[in-house]
């Protein structure tokens, strides 16, 4: 068993899709993250009528990961449905949690996210968002 086996079966039990209110729908997307000191923090997506309350799978991973531990940098990131990620798109993070990831850690942009679990393919952040905005703005803050 590898890492992204235990991160798979970690994040796994999560899914059971629910209805916890007429408003609420969650657990229809799960996620796990390992740590930089390789902890394991999971998630759930959670999503409601109005799309400004939703908080996806894998920002939940992520608060858990600094609320519980105070770390922000990510070394690997799963996120799946029913199964694991199959390719052509399937368990990528959207764009608000792609820009969240960056923004809460520079160096998050070396984190694996798993693509095909199968063949092991992963892609990194920097290669999803290579000419990121805010590469600037942590330079200056380096500066200072």
């Amino acid at each position: 068993m590898d890492i992204w086996d235990t991160m798979y079966e970690k994040a796994k039990p999560q899914f059971h899709p629910e209805e916890v209110s007429p408003f609420v729908y969650a657990h229809h997307v799960v996620c796990a993250i390992e740590a930089e000191n390789g902890e394991i923090f999971t998630g759930f997506c959670i999503e409601s009528c109005s799309g400004v309350l939703n908080l996806c799978a894998e920002r939940v991973a992520a608060l858990n990961m600094y609320v519980n531990s105070g770390q922000t940098k990510v070394k690997r990131l799963i996120a799946f449905r029913d199964k694991a990620p199959y390719g052509a798109g399937s368990g990528m993070p959207c764009g608000a949690c792609r820009e969240f990831f960056y923004q809460l850690n520079e160096e998050n942009e070396k984190m694996e996210i798993m693509e095909e679990f199968e063949q092991r393919k992963t892609v990194t952040l920097k290669e999803l968002m290579p000419n990121w905005w805010g590469k600037d703005r942590y330079a200056e803050a380096k500066a200072k």
